[in-house]
């Protein structure tokens, strides 16, 4: 017979004491991802108490002094930076007694502090201070530990600011790319229509001002697929109006795959491409075809052309990020593709010199992180 569970089959108490570091760790852990803050301090130290224990308070600085205190003793919180600055200057972990800690307060806990200093990368940024009655060799030890993985967790907001630092600057270089001779022929064929057809002008400049309000945008490293294709229908409006009947376009998109995120600017730069290096130097122009179907967990996307194509080393060292090479952005939107979705989501190029030129684009529908 099955017997009924009951709360007294969690486990030892060593199993309920891990549960409860573990869980308290899990709560610090978000606020810390966001670097040594005074919110990101608040929001975590009690957090930080609860894994160290018993002591009566518990303290965050950074170099300049105290962001947070939890616990008894908060008239102590003033003696932070001086701890703080001895410690960082040390470099290892300190135990300061009462002479460091002078005390009006009647009644007051605390007479020692173990302070251990804050490393990232090498640097240290700040200090876990904590409070005691009495030093013992554990908490000394417990400090520490806590300290050094409080340094991890800073470490990885580190990297996060880092990463989107680098994707910044990837798209501002991408913007960079966008080609002026577009923007030129763009104003040129607006204007070839102010006298013969203001009505198309009017609706032309306006396509141009969304295409180049959206371009570049200042907020988000991921959009829409929808979002993404507008853009590149305003882009190909633009073309279609200097190219009139010698660029043709076929778009067939899944509306299953519109929502999806995608990283900003990863598919118009592959249009640009097939316009300027497939279909600009042809005498009769070309067709592109741009499709966007569901495929299980992930989204494809197509680009294609029936224009001139291209060597396929030429396109191995666009793809490697040959800054020689005249294409807007393909080693640019490869890179940023694997830095968001690891390396087996690439470009893939298909492509030889007077067959046409065929990029795929491969997204997971859903990936950790990823949010439009």
């Amino acid at each position: 017979m099955t017997r009924p569970w009951r709360r007294r089959h969690l486990g030892t108490e060593a199993d309920r004491a891990t549960f409860r570091t573990l869980h308290s760790a899990s709560l610090a852990a978000p606020a810390l991802r966001a670097g040594l803050t005074r919110d990101s301090a608040e929001r975590s130290i009690r957090h930080l108490h609860d894994l160290l224990g018993s002591s009566p308070a518990v303290a965050l600085t950074d170099l300049a002094g105290s962001l947070a205190w939890h616990g008894a003793g908060q008239h102590h919180e003033g003696q932070s930076r001086d701890l703080a600055a001895a410690t960082v200057e040390r470099g290892s972990t300190r135990m300061f007694d009462r002479s460091d800690l002078p005390c009006t307060e009647s009644g007051c806990e605390i007479r020692t502090a173990i302070v251990s200093p804050l490393v990232v990368e090498e640097r240290v940024v700040g200090t876990l201070q904590v409070f005691a009655a009495h030093p013992t060799a554990g908490l000394a030890r417990a400090a520490d530990e806590v300290a050094q993985w409080v340094g991890a967790q800073l470490e990885l907001a580190e990297l996060d600011a880092s990463r989107t630092r680098l994707m910044e600057a990837e798209v501002r270089a991408l913007r960079a790319q966008i080609s002026p001779h577009f923007i030129y022929n763009s104003l040129g064929a607006i204007a070839s229509f102010v006298r013969t057809d203001p009505d198309r002008a009017r609706e032309l400049l306006l396509e141009f001002a969304d295409f180049t309000r959206y371009s570049f945008r200042r907020h988000g490293e991921y959009t829409t697929l929808a979002e993404e294709l507008r853009s590149v229908e305003r882009y190909l409006l633009l073309e279609q109006a200097r190219f009139g009947d010698r660029l043709q376009v076929t778009l067939r998109i899944a509306p299953e795959v519109l929502p999806v995120a995608v990283p900003f600017l990863c598919i118009q730069p592959l249009v640009e491409n097939a316009v300027r290096h497939g279909l600009e130097s042809a005498e009769g122009g070309g067709h592109i075809r741009i499709v966007a179907r569901d495929q299980g967990q992930e989204c494809v996307i197509e680009v294609e052309d029936d224009g001139m194509g291209e060597d396929p080393d030429v396109v191995r060292r666009a793809l490697a990020g040959d800054t020689s090479l005249d294409s807007t952005g393909l080693g640019n939107v490869d890179g940023r593709l694997r830095n968001a979705f690891g390396d087996d989501f690439g470009l893939v190029v298909e492509t030889a010199p007077g067959l046409g030129t065929k990029v795929v684009v491969r997204v997971p529908k859903f990936a950790p992180g990823v949010h439009a």
